[in-house]
């Protein structure tokens, strides 16, 4: 898959610098993960120094990227619980051919390992680099999901042989009425709109902003990873942020549980109901 060369990919990034770090990371990962193989090597071999960098479970964790989750409940183009402990998101092209394979071949599998579980939650962010058509899809996408069909469309979209027989605006009615969007009238008018516009914009630019400069790519729990890697990359990596995601909350609840009997400094516990002082202070005198 070649690499976005537009100007849009290069532009200054002005962000905290845990986010510039991160973005240099995801940056390098997405040029590992789609650039081109060496003579001789096999069709996996371009991202298996992705896998190395980014999916590794005990490091490259940037707590700042972890804000990137909007964890809104209205939001029509994520998939999971708002208050799941794991947040995957991912920015995707929909003429991106790795997107396809990802959509096929390891979300399905996830969607029953970890959303329907609870413990995920996976939200889409349409970054499309590949021309008119793809931002077409992307404002496509959105409209379906006005209608609650954006995983629908999502799904006939990236089903096998789709991307081939491209966007235009006849192919994406059709892949609306395949995903089952109640009223065309207003799909048609909505992908067209200025707010399907302003929403992939808003999305896109925040792909720039993080580095990305291939799809897909993703983060978990503010964790990079570039490409469709294999499914044993994205387990580690949700199981890692699933596990951390737990110790911070039971270091959070201990931190606010104060015992019923701590009493001030300087102060005797309270007489018992028997105007007896409690046994603890009995034992000591």
């Amino acid at each position: 898959m070649p690499k976005n060369t537009s100007d849009k990919a290069t532009k200054p990034v002005v962000i905290i610098s845990g986010v510039v770090l991160a973005a240099t990371l995801l940056g390098l990962a997405s040029y590992a993960a789609t650039a081109p193989s060496a003579p001789g090597a096999g069709s996996g071999a371009s991202s298996g120094a992705a896998a190395e960098v980014s999916a590794d479970p005990s490091a490259g964790v940037y707590p700042e990227l972890e804000a990137y989750a909007r964890r809104d409940a209205a939001d029509k183009l994520a998939l999971g619980r708002a208050d799941a402990p794991v947040v995957m998101i991912e920015y995707a092209d929909f003429k991106c051919g790795f997107c396809g394979k990802f959509a096929r071949d390891t979300e399905p599998a996830l969607v029953k390992k970890y959303v329907d579980a609870g413990t995920l939650r996976i939200e889409w962010r349409n970054f499309p680099i590949f021309g008119e058509e793809s931002e077409a899809a992307a404002r496509a996408s959105w409209a379906a999901g006005q209608q609650g069909r954006f995983w629908e469309f999502h799904k006939a979209a990236y089903a096998p042989g789709a991307k081939e027989k491209g966007f235009g605006k006849e192919r994406l009615t059709a892949l609306a009425r395949e995903a089952g969007v109640p009223d065309l009238a207003r799909f048609a008018r909505d992908a067209d709109g200025a707010a399907a516009r302003e929403a992939v914009r808003k999305d896109q630019e925040q792909g720039y902003e993080l580095g990305a400069s291939s799809t897909p790519s993703f983060l978990i729990n503010g964790r990079p990873i570039a490409g469709a890697q294999p499914m044993e990359a994205f387990t580690r990596a949700i199981d890692a942020a699933a596990r951390a995601a737990a110790e911070k909350a039971g270091a959070e609840k201990a931190g606010a549980e104060t015992p019923a009997s701590r009493t001030p400094a300087g102060e005797k516990p309270a007489a018992g109901p028997t105007g007896e002082a409690p046994a603890a202070e009995k034992g000591a005198r």
